[in-house]
């Protein structure tokens, strides 16, 4: 017989003609564990404490039929996979065509031989075992999907943080800066998602990724020189030319580490707050001079991060503008410098910023 790896499946058989209950149960108590119930509630009797691995249900019977304990079957979520084979005297097409439309698994006519139901027991077996490894398999690479992902995620992040400590470490004046910015930014996209003309777009980012990217704003400053960098006064104008580079500098280095990665969903968002947190409202922004909405919306975002960090920050050649300062000169750049609706946002959570940089301050 090809009862799988000699398991003892348990069957429940339900029949209310005892003559017929006891033949199939000497047909199937070589192979499997037999459970005979001669009425429907003596099958939900045994459920109670058996969770069967194949039901063999009579249609016929009084009190409750087999409809109708097939549908209560179905509200067990116990037995949601469990093959239901029904058992009738009935040929016609329509009690069949009921019979699978509430989900039997098979029909076999009575009276049935034992080589007809032993094999149409043992297909149905199989079926649902096969499921179940399917099932399993799938829980199973999703698992191994998640675990994958865990580790990329981790790999993202060392690699954020290493190239963001080297950046610090070379901008001896921006302390904190880059911690800074990418709180702001969370404040600020969580008050864009609530509502407005941006919160469908945004909604469609993977917030995290975006946040986590946002760090690698400055990363073309590791190429500029020192004295300019670090300069401890203004920067005359040829040496300003020279540090606007670190923009073209850092979308450089980004897409070369592209080139080098399998999994750069996270340097995507990199590479627009790289190449445009400089980029003005009205155009007059580096590199490219984009304009308004040709900007991309995380360089927007970026864009009043930096400028209020800035702002608020002590430079060799200024000195730190107070929050309300910095709040007006923000407001004050609505389509110049910055995109309007994204200013009208900042002003709503503007006392968050604040918050912001007297806790990074203890």
């Amino acid at each position: 017989m090809e009862n799988m790896e000699n398991i003892r499946y348990k069957i429940i058989m339900v029949d209310d003609n005892m003559a017929n209950l006891s033949m199939g149960r000497n047909m199937l108590k070589t192979y499997y564990e037999v459970y005979p119930a001669p009425s429907a509630s003596k099958l939900f009797e045994i459920l109670e404490s058996v969770v069967p691995d194949l039901i063999l249900l009579d249609i016929l019977m009084p009190e409750m039929d087999g409809y109708d304990a097939m549908n209560k079957i179905r509200q067990d979520k116990r037995l949601a996979d469990t093959p239901v084979i029904f058992l009738t005297a009935q040929s016609d097409e329509e009690s069949e065509l009921k019979g699978f439309n509430l989900g039997a698994a098979d029909y076999i006519s009575k009276p049935f031989s034992a080589p007809l139901l032993l094999k149409r027991i043992a297909n149905q077996l199989l079926i649902a075992q096969q499921k179940r490894d399917l099932k399993d398999y799938a829980e199973n690479l999703e698992k191994k999907v998640y675990e994958k992902t865990g580790e990329i995620i981790k790999l993202q992040n060392s690699v954020l943080a290493t190239v963001t400590d080297l950046v610090e470490y070379r901008d001896t004046q921006t302390g904190g800066h880059i911690n800074r910015t990418q709180l702001y930014l969370k404040t600020l996209t969580e008050e864009l998602v609530k509502e407005g003309p941006y919160s469908d777009e945004i909604k469609t980012w993977d917030i995290d990724i975006f946040l986590n990217s946002a760090q690698l704003h400055d990363v073309g400053k590791i190429a500029i020189p020192d004295h300019i960098l670090n300069k401890p006064g203004k920067l005359d104008p040829d040496e300003f030319e020279i540090m606007k580079t670190h923009v073209s500098i850092g979308v450089d280095a980004i897409q070369r580490m592209m080139k080098n990665m399998e999994e750069y969903v996270f340097l995507r968002y990199a590479l627009l707050v790289a190449g445009t947190h400089h980029e003005k409202w009205d155009g007059s922004g580096y590199p490219a001079g984009l304009k308004g909405k040709d900007i991309p919306l995380a360089g927007r975002l970026m864009a009043i991060a930096d400028v209020y960090d800035a702002l608020i920050s002590v430079r060799p050649y200024k000195k730190s503008f107070t929050h309300e300062e910095a709040c007006k000169i923000i407001k004050d750049g609505a389509g110049t410098h910055f995109d309007p609706v994204l200013v009208e946002a900042f002003m709503i959570i503007e006392k968050e910023f604040a918050k912001i940089v007297e806790s990074m301050k203890s």
